[in-house]
């Protein structure tokens, strides 16, 4: 069938980013297609646009890892109900091996990520294996459900699976304003932890004490490190929640506590950070790296949605048709929260 999306033919800025009608493949075995109603921008998303290098494309070439929708047609042996409102899991694995079997799809030699080494869901239609479909939480509008997967899932496995926050501990959560860390700010007040959370942005300090932080640091108008041990007594923070990079990353490893672990899943400002090691060795701080998270650890995220305990954080919602503006207010820091896509 043809279907309309928004893709790219190449590489580069978002005007790259096009309106087209491409053509979808029916959904094959155990496969499903989806009519999607919302998806969510991530850093991903742009990564991809401006080009990868590990990347073997095949344009046109739909971003897009955040899905909600509908399930619209069933392939050969799928599980599924036709009209069913889903979350669409941003991960795809084998299914079979011995760690998308032990839950660790995520671990999977396999492992692909919807919108980046896999057609992703900047169109009206998507086709993913049936293993993918979540049930959406009852009364979320479609945008928020779509501002859930990727980042909570990220942020979920950094904070419990990583991280091992615990109640009465310190975390510092870096770049507040971000999708992953407006999830982890919640995820780490909801299991009992004090909360650092840090900003370049002073309008941006308040939306995160809305959220619950305890405490914001202006990163332009304060000394990160200083401040840190400030508030905390000298100790420093038990876990830092880092995705940044660069500088970012050097300074939260020295704001870490003695025995504190520094978890980190991207690197948006710089991939090659300047690091004295005395400082991990010496102190004995654990870094931790992290990618996505398991289907199984997205469960737990739904329903803690679907109880309330935790809120997706949208900051605007804008048509699909209009990704290219969406994608140059991600880049620009404009954000606070999720950019979400309408689908009509």
């Amino acid at each position: 069938m043809k279907t309309e999306a928004m893709a790219i033919l190449s590489t580069g800025d978002a005007d790259v980013l096009q309106r087209m009608e491409i053509d979808l493949p029916e959904p094959g075995p155990r496969e499903v297609r989806v009519r999607v109603r919302a998806v969510a921008l991530n850093h991903l998303d742009v990564w991809t646009r401006r080009g990868l290098p590990h990347l073997r494309y095949a344009f046109p070439h739909r971003l897009g890892a955040d899905i909600a929708g509908e399930v619209d047609a069933l392939g050969p042996g799928a599980v599924g109900r036709v009209g069913q409102r889903v979350v669409v899991a941003p991960g795809v694995s084998c299914g079979v091996c011995a760690r998308c079997a032990g839950g660790e799809d995520n671990l999977c030699r396999e492992y692909k990520i919807l919108g980046e080494s896999t057609q992703g869901g900047y169109a009206r239609h998507v086709v993913v294996p049936d293993r993918n479909l979540l049930p959406c939480p009852e009364g979320l509008a479609w945008e928020e459900a779509a501002a859930i997967p990727l980042c909570f899932l990220t942020a979920w496995q950094m904070v419990v699976r990583k991280g091992g926050v615990r109640p009465g501990q310190i975390v510092l959560v870096q770049a507040a304003g971000s999708g992953v860390s407006s999830a982890a700010i919640q995820l780490c007040k909801l299991l009992g932890a004090e909360v650092i959370a840090t900003t370049r942005s002073p309008e941006k300090a308040t939306r995160a004490i809305a959220l619950g932080a305890d405490h914001v640091i202006v990163t332009t108008r304060e000394d990160l490190v200083k401040r840190v041990r400030e508030l905390t007594l000298r100790r420093g923070a038990d876990v830092v929640i880092e995705h940044v990079g660069g500088e970012v990353f050097e300074q939260s490893v020295l704001a870490a506590a003695w025995g504190g672990r520094v978890v980190t899943c991207g690197a948006t400002s710089g991939f090659f950070p300047k690091l004295d090691l005395r400082q991990i060795f010496f102190r004995q701080v654990e870094v931790l790296g992290s990618t996505m998270g398991s289907r199984r650890d997205l469960f737990e995220v739904l329903a803690l949605v679907q109880q309330g305990k935790v809120r997706p954080v949208l900051d605007r919602v804008l048509p699909l048709w209009s990704a290219a503006d969406a994608h140059r207010a991600l880049e620009n820091g404009a954000a606070f929260g999720k950019i979400v896509l309408l689908v009509d």
